[in-house]
């Protein structure tokens, strides 16, 4: 396979020469600085407007593509901003490229998220569901079937020990999610929405007071568990706040639940296999994503799982 061309500042600076009209024909060009988190992209800053994303690779550049019909779809339905593409293309053969517009605010690793954030994000969840299933379909948005939170909680009480072992984790913790429980709380296929699949801090993009205004990158999305962006939400502001927005947007106790120990088990998960040399994210960043995950709330203790929701 062809090996993909690394981008540079001046590769990038002459190609957004091209796309942007008021861009400098001459010297410099525009100021153009790697953004350090790019997910699975080569993510530009270009001056303080706009934002470049190079897919990788052809199978990226698939995701990019369909990730630019799909923006069209979701935004009329989820009450926060979807970015918009001012200009998209390739950057080199085949492999793609979007110059979008910068949302403006900070990412939700850098500012909490208020109570009427917390309704935005109920806005957010809620417009999900309404987007039509069949259209999403359409524009290749693949299905996913529901994770098995049995087995989730097998491989978390593997990673539990070793967190034990270096003093970073209470695996008795874990004794909390009992295999009954696991059972009670599996995925329900025909429950299936349009999930974002991806809703960590740094892709949400929140204003001073805390207003959530807007969601990044939509590659990751799929047709599945609902479940899956609660617990997106868990890990990016906290489990109380997460679980008030799905309550807001409708979700009654089981899902919620599901959602919450969906994203304890995966952060006990991650911070393993990171102490463990399988992951390179940011210790830190893993550590605080565990502590919002397992942050207690009301509903854990009063509910049980007994009946339908």
């Amino acid at each position: 396979m062809t090996q993909a061309p690394t981008p540079t500042a001046d590769a990038v600076r002459r190609l957004v020469r091209t796309l942007l009209a008021d861009a400098p024909a001459a010297g410099r060009g525009p100021d153009v600085r790697p953004i350090a988190e790019g997910g699975g992209h080569s993510t530009w800053w270009v001056g303080s407007r706009h934002v470049l994303r190079l897919a990788p690779d052809r199978e990226a550049s698939a995701c990019q593509r369909r990730e630019l019909r799909l923006r069209d779809v979701v935004r009329p339905h989820v009450g926060v901003a979807v970015p918009v593409s001012v200009a998209h293309g390739e950057w080199a053969a085949g492999l793609s490229y979007t110059l979008d517009t910068k949302l403006a605010g900070v990412t939700g690793e850098e500012q909490d998220v208020s109570a009427i954030g917390e309704a935005d994000l109920a806005a957010l969840l809620a417009g999900l569901r309404e987007v039509p299933v069949r259209q999403a379909e359409a524009l290749g948005v693949p299905r996913a079937a529901p994770r098995s939170l049995e087995a989730l909680r097998t491989s978390a009480g593997r990673a539990a020990e070793q967190l034990a072992s270096a003093d970073e984790f209470d695996p008795a913790r874990l004794a909390q999610l009992t295999a009954a429980a696991a059972v009670k709380l599996a995925g329900q296929p025909g429950a299936a929405v349009l999930v974002h699949h991806g809703l960590k801090g740094g892709h949400l993009v929140v204003s001073a007071d805390g207003r959530v205004r807007g969601v990044l990158d939509w590659t990751d999305a799929v047709i599945g568990d609902p479940t899956e962006d609660i617990a997106g939400l868990a890990v990016a502001v906290g489990a109380p706040a997460a679980v008030r927005a799905a309550t807001l947007a409708g979700y009654g106790a089981r899902p919620c639940l599901r959602g919450l120990w969906l994203s304890r088990c995966d952060t006990v998960i991650r911070l393993a296999d990171r102490l463990q040399g399988r992951d390179e994210r940011p210790v830190a960043l893993l550590r605080t994503q565990l502590r919002r995950a397992w942050e207690p709330i009301l509903l854990e203790r009063v509910t049980e799982l007994t009946g339908d929701d």
